[in-house]
């Protein structure tokens, strides 16, 4: 079975709703891994945990999905956490961080690596996942997500510079419109998606929420597919498991993988709206309950 690796943090979200305090698993990556393995993927994770409780919260989450650790991911002093405050169901966050993953090892079966957020810009392990995710282009599908965090990230102008090392890097590329207003510093994300495709990317995606998903290709192919209505418990992992839905339909496809990255940029339309649509549909499914917490392939009809 080919191996989906999964690169970036994991940590706790502390969630604050309305005075009532609650601890979860969390952070990008890893719900994206998370959600790649409940639809029934061999998932491994590189991230950074300590040996504290809350690292031991964390390994007892993916473990539940059969989610392997990379060896390298134990060693960190505390395991980080973020606390996030919802009103009227958004989300909020303050991060206490600690990212220092010192290596990666690439399985020798991996189809696809996926990075994204925090852990491609906070030092020094940030390098550590550039160089992984440059070495491993002649291996795997690469696909990322920025994930931004304005309140840890600070001037959005450097945190451009930084993202976009990983989009020159990336075969396919997903950002919230928050995400691509911040970094464009008040531009217009579709503009913002439309120059990232210029530095390489075979697949751009644009997420916007109720309004739906704005999505192109290399080859010139550009769809639109509506927001998928749905009531809203809370977004949290919202856009992590459209991303895993994404991976997932790809792979489905069969467009994973180094020698398939010109078929990816040549993705038939219908191939391509539907994977959008079914991703869409996780991601709402998603929303409508608490918490990261993507459906599993038997939730799906």
């Amino acid at each position: 079975m080919s191996t989906a690796l999964v690169i970036g943090e994991s940590l706790i979200d502390i969630v604050n709703d309305a005075g009532r305090v609650s601890e979860h698993p969390g952070g990008s990556p890893m719900n994206v891994a998370v959600g790649l393995a409940r639809l029934g993927r061999d998932v491994e994770l590189a991230t950074w945990i300590g040996s504290d409780d809350h690292g031991r919260m964390i390994e007892a989450h993916v473990g539940a999905d059969n989610i392997r650790l990379s060896s390298s991911s134990r060693g960190a002093d505390h395991t980080s956490t973020a606390t996030a405050t919802l009103t009227g169901g958004q989300a909020s966050y303050e991060f206490d961080l600690e990212w220092a993953l010192p290596s990666v090892q690439i399985p020798t079966d991996c189809v696809v690596v996926h990075a994204g957020s925090l852990a491609c810009v906070i030092a020094p392990g940030h390098r550590v996942v550039a160089e992984t995710v440059a070495a491993a282009r002649d291996l795997a599908t690469i696909t990322f997500d920025p994930n931004c965090r304005p309140s840890v990230l600070g001037d959005p102008g450097a945190a451009r510079h930084d993202v976009e090392q990983f989009v020159r890097l990336a075969d396919v590329v997903k950002a919230s419109d928050e995400d691509l207003t911040w970094l464009a510093e008040g531009g217009d994300p579709v503009d913002m998606l439309t120059s990232w495709m210029e530095l390489g990317p075979k697949i751009g995606i644009l997420t916007m929420g109720e309004h739906g998903v704005v999505a192109m290709t290399a080859g010139g192919v550009e769809i639109r597919v509506p927001g998928e209505r749905t009531d809203i418990v809370d977004t949290v992992g919202a856009g992590d498991s459209f991303m895993s839905a994404t991976i997932d339909g790809l792979w489905t496809a069969g467009l994973l993988g180094p020698e398939h990255r010109t078929d990816l940029g040549d993705i038939r339309p219908d191939i391509f709206r539907q994977v959008m649509q079914r991703a869409a549909h996780i991601a709402a499914i998603t929303v409508s309950r608490a918490g990261a917490n993507p459906p599993r392939s038997d939730e799906l009809g």
